[in-house]
């Protein structure tokens, strides 16, 4: 029996966490705490929402007092924490919101944590969930591996890189148990579409321009959401206290070829000619600081707990065209702002 407190549930990575955890640990109590801002969807989690084993709270990861009603009340003993502001563009319009949250609310629930199970840490765990930018940008050669130097690039990456060293600064001087994985571009079923994949997607299905940073050389390494949720799961029961895991697709792709994969499988899916979506490709002003290649080494992890991603990049974008145009109803509810009201009918919040 574990009691754990899973943060950002509702969103893109977490709901597909918490669905996993839900389903596959009955004996588990998983409580989600997630705020609700633009990017999480209760919709994304219909098919659990009345599971007895599950419990949904709305709440900020900043707010002291309700973290420690939490603890306090389930229980808590063990914390995955995704709850983050994550999308660059944002953070470059608005970095106060990503210290807020990325790196206050990580302190006050690392402290939530100290303070709930004093010195028992026996079976108790704290798992925070990064990103593989806190690294910052490579060349054209080698890989991001567990003990590369951080030197992030944007006021996103900055503010998980500083939430890292606050976790990291927790288990060394309070003997905190922790464990931290940093990951790749995530993509996959459920991720809102203002990320490349998903919004590439809508605009190609309704003839929209797509707007590609630069000259869409930046390379990325893709990791599919399911596959990420796996290698949470491993982590969470088998990784060692005070380690750091790096979670990678092995799938290295320049910008402009996951566009250009991504607009085959679509005229393909919609019965257009061949070729006919690309013309859409729309080369636009640089973002500022872009970075221009990240990959990830995932040796440790494979070596050490067995994980390695299921699915090749083909494969994986294929499955999501596929889920993205079986879900009309939910991109559209998304797109217009209405899956807004599923909350208030759902769980009365306003």
């Amino acid at each position: 029996m574990r009691n754990i407190l899973i943060t950002g549930g509702a969103g893109f990575i977490g709901s597909h966490v918490v669905k996993l955890f839900v389903k596959k640990y009955p004996d588990y109590k998983i409580v989600n705490l997630d705020k609700l801002t633009y990017a999480g969807n209760l919709e994304n989690l219909r098919d659990i929402e009345s599971y007895p084993n599950y419990t949904f709270i709305k709440g900020d990861i900043c707010d002291i007092e309700k973290n420690k009603e939490i603890f306090t009340k389930y229980k808590i003993d063990s914390v995955v924490h995704l709850a983050a502001e994550s999308h660059v563009d944002r953070s470059i319009s608005n970095p106060f919101e990503f210290a807020q949250t990325n790196i206050i609310g990580t302190l006050v629930l690392l402290n939530q944590a100290k303070e709930s199970w004093g010195k028992d840490f026996n079976n108790k765990l704290f798992y925070h969930i990064s990103t593989d930018e806190v690294y910052g940008s490579l060349g054209e050669t080698g890989l991001f591996k567990e003990d590369t130097p951080y030197d992030p690039k944007s006021p996103y990456s900055a503010a998980k890189a500083s939430s890292d060293h606050f976790v990291r600064a927790f288990n060394n001087t309070y003997r905190l148990p922790i464990v931290i994985s940093n990951c790749s571009n995530n993509y996959g079923p459920y991720q809102f579409p203002e990320k490349l994949i998903p919004l590439f997607i809508n605009n190609i299905k309704n003839h929209k321009p797509l707007p590609v940073y630069g000259k869409g050389e930046n390379i990325r390494d893709w990791l599919y959401v399911e596959d990420h949720a796996s290698a949470i799961d491993i982590v969470f029961h088998e990784g060692k206290i005070g380690e750091t895991y790096n979670i990678g697709g092995f799938n290295e792709w320049k910008n402009i070829d996951v566009i250009k994969v991504l607009c085959k499988v679509m005229d393909k899916k919609l019965n257009r000619e061949s070729g006919q979506s690309e013309k859409l490709i729309t080369f636009v002003k640089d973002r500022a600081g872009h970075d221009m290649r990240y990959a990830i080494d995932s040796t440790k992890i494979s070596k050490e707990l067995g994980w390695k991603p299921s699915l090749q990049f083909e494969e994986g974008i294929e499955k999501t065209v596929d889920w993205y145009l079986a879900n009309k109803k939910w991109l559209n509810n998304v797109i217009s702002g209405d899956y807004l009201e599923y909350y208030n009918k759902q769980y009365n919040l306003r």
